[in-house]
């Protein structure tokens, strides 16, 4: 069975979005991965399609409600269901590239894409829903977080990259920020390839860059770096 995504959303024309250009886009079309949306709203009982209310002891905003958004959850999930279940969330675990390659490696998600001030913690709560974050700042709503989320994992499916060594070398992928790129021409407004990566010399090229990759990343993420140093001590 392809990788399957369910999107729970109040916007399902945002979907896929972007999902459907380029590397995601084709794989969609060769049924590499699948998508489907959930238009929340559809589980409302009123006649005014409500799915939001005050929140409970006062305060700005909306809250999503937990009776309709349940059944939301429900109808597209049920309880059988094998794929793990998300929230996108600025309070929620952070998107890393071990998660995506955990997803990948999985049957698909379902991804409930918050709106207003939050959803009714409840539903959290009783619906398994484990809260993710793709960066310490705030969304108008859980949509462009999902497609985020979904891009860092569809591209790692087999058969979805071409070169799968190009993944291998990314940032991330093994602890460091990635080198730098060089292409034609030769001299870029007087800006010159580094001799090293014309000199046929794979081993040094490959040094280099390891030294590139070492230095960004200590100059840029220091915390990435800390970690980096911190596994090279367990392995020595």
């Amino acid at each position: 069975m392809p990788f399957s995504a369910t999107i729970l959303t109040l916007y399902p024309d945002m979907f896929p979005g972007p999902l459907g250009q380029s590397l995601s886009g084709r794989a969609m079309e060769k049924g590499l991965w699948q998508l489907e949306t959930s238009q929340i709203r559809d589980f409302a009982t009123d006649k005014h399609r409500s799915v939001d209310d005050t929140p409970a002891g006062g305060g700005a905003g909306m809250v999503l409600r937990a009776d309709i958004l349940a059944k939301a959850i429900d109808s597209a999930a049920p309880a059988e269901d094998p794929r793990p279940r998300f929230l996108m969330s600025p309070r929620g675990r952070p998107l890393t590239q071990s998660l995506a390659h955990e997803l990948a490696s999985g049957p698909g998600a379902i991804i409930v894409c918050g709106r207003f001030e939050g959803i009714d913690q409840r539903v959290i709560d009783s619906r398994r829903l484990e809260e993710v974050s793709v960066g310490d700042y705030i969304l108008s709503g859980g949509e462009i977080a999902a497609i985020t989320m979904l891009d860092a994992v569809i591209r790692l499916l087999p058969g979805v990259m071409g070169n799968m060594e190009s993944a291998e070398t990314e940032s991330f992928e093994t602890g460091l920020l990635e080198h730098p790129h060089y292409t034609r021409p030769a001299d870029f407004e007087g800006l010159p390839i580094p001799d090293v990566l014309k000199s046929g010399n794979h081993q040094k090229i490959h040094d280099w860059r390891m030294s590139e990759a070492e230095r960004l990343t200590r100059e840029r993420r220091p915390d990435l770096w800390d970690a980096y140093m911190a596994d090279e001590d367990d392995v020595d």
